[in-house]
């Protein structure tokens, strides 16, 4: 499959996962007795959007056809999408940015042009691409999740660590939550940068390993940026709370950096100060 016919697949799913979500009523539509499936109908949404239904059908299911901004404008308001899921809407028709060239599995260091960056963070900062793996990062993160390098490639990866990892259940308070919000912003990521051999394995063996993914991916949820607070429980220094800031990289779009900023709450700034004066990395 070509990279442009894998990016009209994920535009064909998301809109048929926006279109369950709405009701015949919210239109005022008939319901009728003889529904076998949630949301509107194909021709019910083309009708609203005042499109064919030969035509929409056809870009449901992933065809080569134009879309005019008018059109992706219409269904926007129609699916009653958010300012996120607009954006997600317009990038899946309009072609994802292409990513800089490199290995599947890319080797992860701490040698990036943005290693300084991080390292003037006084708070916990990491450095992610778009198939959530921790790239770079600094010291104060290595105290608050682990020493990175002592790592296997796959527990670098966000995704894989928060549902195949039994510790960060325990590590993060509301996992559910968090655990949602990471599929959201992956599918978010891979949707606009590509299903490269790496990520496509990714999502295919958790798929397969865990329940929870299998069953929370299919939803295609879509979250652009993780600006939300997180709390976390850590073994030496107990339950700690913080700000998740993230910025992205204007010449790497496809990555993203990630900075924990301590809220005033169980006193987390002086517990990640206590961390800090520790010399090892222990791996929790």
């Amino acid at each position: 499959m070509t990279e442009r016919a894998k990016h009209r697949a994920g535009l064909a799913d998301f809109l048929r996962t926006r279109r369950a979500r709405l009701r015949p009523e919210q239109f005022g539509l008939p319901t009728g007795a003889r529904r076998h499936t949630p949301g509107l109908r194909r021709e019910e949404l083309a009708q609203l959007v005042g499109v064919g239904i030969s035509w929409y059908t056809w870009l449901e299911q992933g065809r080569d056809i134009q879309v005019s901004d008018h059109v992706l404008s219409r269904l926007a308001d129609i699916l009653q999408l958010d300012a996120q899921e607009r954006r997600h809407l317009f990038a899946l028709a309009r072609g994802h940015v292409p990513l800089p060239a490199k290995p599947d599995g890319e080797k992860l260091s701490q040698n990036t042009p943005y290693q300084a960056i991080l390292d003037a963070f006084l708070y916990p900062a990491q450095l992610l691409d778009h198939r959530l793996s921790v790239v770079a990062w600094n010291d104060s993160a290595n105290q608050l999740f682990g020493d990175y390098v002592a790592l296997s490639e796959r527990e670098r990866n966000l995704a894989w660590s928060l549902f195949m990892d039994p510790l960060q259940r325990q590590r993060f308070v509301h996992w559910e939550r968090a655990a949602r919000g990471c599929i959201a912003h992956l599918h978010a990521m891979m949707d606009q940068y590509g299903d490269d051999a790496w990520g496509a394995k990714l999502i295919a063996d958790l798929s397969v390993s865990s329940p929870e993914f299998r069953a929370w991916w299919p939803e295609h949820k879509i979250l652009l940026t993780c600006n939300s607070s997180s709390e976390m429980y850590h073994p030496l220094v107990g339950h700690l709370a913080f700000q998740l800031t993230t910025f992205t990289v204007p010449q790497q779009p496809d990555r993203g950096m990630v900075v924990y900023t301590p809220l005033p709450q169980d006193d987390t700034a002086a517990k990640l100060g206590a961390l800090m004066k520790r010399e090892a990395y222990p791996h929790f």
